[in-house]
């Protein structure tokens, strides 16, 4: 009778806490898609983006480092600002704690994190690496996206992906 009492006991505690797990997850998601709304900071800018990959097979083995001091990754959510957003952007320095942009385009929405710099041709804005970029062209066939829409981010913690 003991031993009853205590498997529906631990049943139900475990139930709970599945429940609580799943509720938590759900309010997390709504709050994120929520949060990257009322953390995007700054005025937007509007622009074009292209990809970069500064990957060269055979010259250093993950490709070079970003501004931030960090590897090129190509299968990251990663971007290069434009060289004179850079301040807009945080700073973007060697070992600083990266900061993070809100990009909007042809109906869709990615955090990313603002990595690097460089002085990309006129009318652009952001360089996309290879994972975002094909988030918003999966075939790579546009090469530049117009009409996109970069906001950065208030804080320091967001984590990098697809947004609401």
């Amino acid at each position: 009778m003991m031993l009853f009492g205590l498997s529906a006991a631990t049943c139900g505690a475990l139930v709970a806490l599945a429940v609580s797990g799943t509720a938590a997850r759900s309010e997390s998601n709504s709050v994120h898609s929520s949060a990257v709304v009322n953390a995007a900071c700054g005025d937007a800018i509007v622009g074009a983006a292209s990809m970069y990959d500064p990957f060269k097979p055979g010259k250093e083995e993950g490709g070079p480092s970003t501004a931030s001091g960090e590897r090129y990754d190509r299968s990251v959510w990663a971007a290069a600002i434009k060289t004179n957003l850079r301040q807009k952007f945080g700073g973007v320095q060697f070992g600083a704690r990266p900061k993070y942009a809100l990009v909007e385009a042809v109906g869709k929405k990615v955090i990313v994190k603002i990595n690097d710099v460089g002085p990309l041709r006129p009318g652009r804005i952001i360089d996309l690496n290879e994972r975002t970029m094909r988030y918003f062209d999966p075939s790579l066939e546009r090469g530049v996206i117009s009409d996109v829409k970069v906001s950065p981010l208030a804080g320091d913690y967001w984590v990098p992906g697809p947004a609401g």
